[in-house]
């Protein structure tokens, strides 16, 4: 029905900025201001001085007082560097591999621990020890088992016929990076398990219920109900995940070190190696600035989904 002459049609009412909702919320800033000057000093300085650090040349020979401007050069030296290419991708076959299998080993221990059943509770905090226990610790239990001389993982394929003489898990360059990532994946599946418990938690019995009576199948029911729900409990596991992944430095440094002849080195171990291996500082933090800015992308898009509600109440 067309509008009388004189009226007005109804308007949808818009959010407040970004500055309308600093305003607004003003006396909560100022009591978390003490924290963020404490992070300022913390995190922002050093950050800043990185960053600095990376447009400098810093020979062993020279005092970090006397270190030389080298603008870009740094970085185009990273870009060009064969070992960059290899360790990005070790750093990129690690980080997709043990994302991947953590998370899918997680959701399916997630899936089967949902409902309740005989020693649940048990069962649960059984598989939170690999998350719990020092990586540390962990890396050196893990070290033992894959040793090939006295480590029970070669004994148990011998005795099993698998094999003839036990693998060479470590010192392998084909099988190195494999062997790092089973370690990574069991060290980390157990936070994907409760990440996704936790959001299974949220789905309504009464959708599956009314599924079930109109005839849905169980993998019906999975898909139409039980996934749209976990949609972003997912892609915040996934993300937190691949930023673990990729600052991961404890398993494949105490495990390898990068070794042999670089076949487990990524990114965070190449970077430590340049800066305090090789003392060549200002080509670790251009190193560090690179990863920072994938980091930095990371990031964005984990608030992009944290805040996606917040957003939506605003409108």
């Amino acid at each position: 029905m067309a509008t009388a002459i004189g009226e007005t049609r109804p308007t949808a009412r818009r959010g407040p900025g970004l500055a309308g909702r600093i305003y607004k919320h003003r006396t909560d800033y100022l009591y978390i201001l003490p924290a963020l000057i404490v992070m300022f000093v913390v995190i922002g300085y050093p950050v800043y001085y990185v960053v600095e650090l990376s447009f400098f040349k810093t020979p062993p020979s020279l005092a970090m007082s006397e270190k030389i401007f080298v603008g870009v050069d740094n970085y185009s030296r990273i870009l060009q560097a064969k070992s960059f290419h290899e360790v990005t991708m070790n750093t990129v076959v690690w980080t997709v591999f043990s994302t991947l299998f953590a998370f899918i080993l997680g959701f399916g221990a997630a899936l089967a621990l949902d409902r309740a059943f005989f020693l649940r509770g048990p069962l649960r905090g059984a598989l939170l020890i690999p998350f719990v226990i020092s990586a540390v610790a962990g890396s050196f239990v893990w070290r033992w088992m894959y040793n090939s001389d006295i480590g029970v993982i070669g004994a148990f394929l011998v005795e099993l016929g698998i094999t003839d003489r036990p693998l060479n898990f470590l010192d392998n360059t084909q099988t190195v990076l494999a062997s790092l990532i089973v370690v990574n994946v069991w060290r980390e599946f157990p936070f994907a398990m409760i990440m996704m418990l936790a959001g299974l938690q949220t789905v309504p019995d009464e959708l599956h219920r009314a599924a079930k009576m109109d005839g849905a199948s169980v993998i019906q029911r999975f898909f139409h109900v039980t996934m749209p729900h976990l949609k972003s409990v997912t892609l915040i596991t996934v993300l937190l995940l691949t930023v673990n992944n990729l600052n991961s430095f404890i398993i494949p440094w105490i495990m390898t070190g990068g070794g042999p002849a670089n076949a487990s080195d990524i990114w965070i171990t190449a970077i430590y190696q340049l800066a305090f291996g090789r003392v060549r500082f200002g080509i670790a933090s251009a190193y560090s600035v690179i990863l920072f800015l994938v980091m930095m992308v990371l990031g964005y898009y984990y608030v992009r989904i944290m805040t996606r509600g917040d957003e939506r109440r605003a409108e």
